[in-house]
């Protein structure tokens, strides 16, 4: 069978900035059809951004499809910002958007990071949502963090594992979320820098089911959009998402009427299967697909087929 690939590139027919309050300004661009089905993509991380790729996942001439980068990340500024930058400021945003854009009623598109708050507003505001395509679903349960931040993923990792570890003193190593922390908020770039490199390199080194990185990860310096990103991310993870243990799962019943596709890699280490597959047994509407042979990332070419197929099936829906 033959595998389905990215819609050719497209440059958007809009981009801007909007204002959200607290000092945040977020780039977006919408792409496709001025008057297709609305649609959004909600980047991973938390801390990355939108980038061309994404644009592609979307058959151009039925979507009107926003991108975006969230507070403090990508485009959008002041770039690392950690200030006015929780879970919930990022749902209200989404709302901001959508108001923007014009939209009624819009469907969700995220993976990882993108899935949770794509989640977190569906159980918000469920009427406002169409359909869901989700990917490596993570819902910030301690479990979750604790697989890749402290025994789990190292199992499986040992050599890479060591790399993360490498900047914190032994007597430190029992939490490394809290001290990435501090030295990810530490007043000198150096030391900024330092942890973000190892901090970055530890998930570039898990996200892909056949990845062949240096043993000692990329040696080069890290640039802001690094830093950022990885105090970002670890912002988020620090602050447990700003979720109750166990709150979106618990919560899927709000998305009783949403219906949706869940597309998992079998051998996704940095969100394991078990957590898609519990979503799946508590949202009816949902569609599983296991995707073998593939972890992680959206660009796995199994994963990037289940993802092109049920944004087209959407889209037929939809239309």
């Amino acid at each position: 069978m033959t595998l389905r690939r990215p819609y050719p590139a497209i440059e958007p027919f809009e981009s801007g900035r909007l204002a959200v309050g607290d000092g945040h300004e977020l780039y977006f661009e919408m792409c496709g059809n001025p008057t297709g089905i609305p649609a959004v993509f909600l980047h991973g991380g938390p801390g990355s951004g939108a980038s061309p790729q994404h644009r592609r996942l979307f058959d151009p001439e039925r979507y009107r499809v926003l991108l975006f980068d969230q507070r403090g990340c990508g485009r959008s500024t002041p770039t690392g910002s950690l200030e006015a930058n929780t879970t919930w400021h990022l749902v209200a945003d989404l709302e901001r958007l959508r108001e923007m854009m014009g939209a009624q009623r819009w469907l969700l598109f995220g993976g990882s990071w993108g899935a949770t708050l794509a989640l977190a507003y569906a159980e918000t505001h469920p009427e406002r949502v169409s359909a869901m395509v989700l990917r490596g679903v993570f819902t910030g349960r301690r479990s979750e963090l604790d697989w890749f931040y402290d025994a789990g993923a190292n199992r499986l990792f040992p050599d890479r594992w060591e790399n993360l570890l490498g900047p914190i003193p032994a007597d430190e190593q029992d939490d490394l979320v809290a001290a990435y922390r501090r030295r990810l908020t530490h007043p000198d770039r150096a030391v900024r820098a330092e942890a973000a490199r190892a901090w970055t390199n530890w998930e570039s080194a898990t996200v892909m089911l056949r990845t062949t990185p240096s043993p000692g990860g990329s040696g080069a310096p890290a640039s802001d959009g690094t830093i950022a990103f990885a105090r970002i991310e670890n912002h988020y993870f620090y602050h447990d998402l700003w979720l109750e243990e166990g709150q979106l799962i618990r919560g899927a019943d709000r998305l009783a009427e949403i219906p949706g596709v869940i597309v998992q890699g079998r051998y996704d280490v940095v969100t394991p299967a078990i957590t898609s597959w519990q979503l799946a047994q508590a949202w009816a509407k949902a569609d599983y697909r296991m995707v073998e042979g593939a972890g992680h990332a959206f660009a796995e070419p199994g994963i990037l087929d289940e993802l092109i197929e049920a944004s087209d099936r959407f889209g037929r829906e939809l239309e």
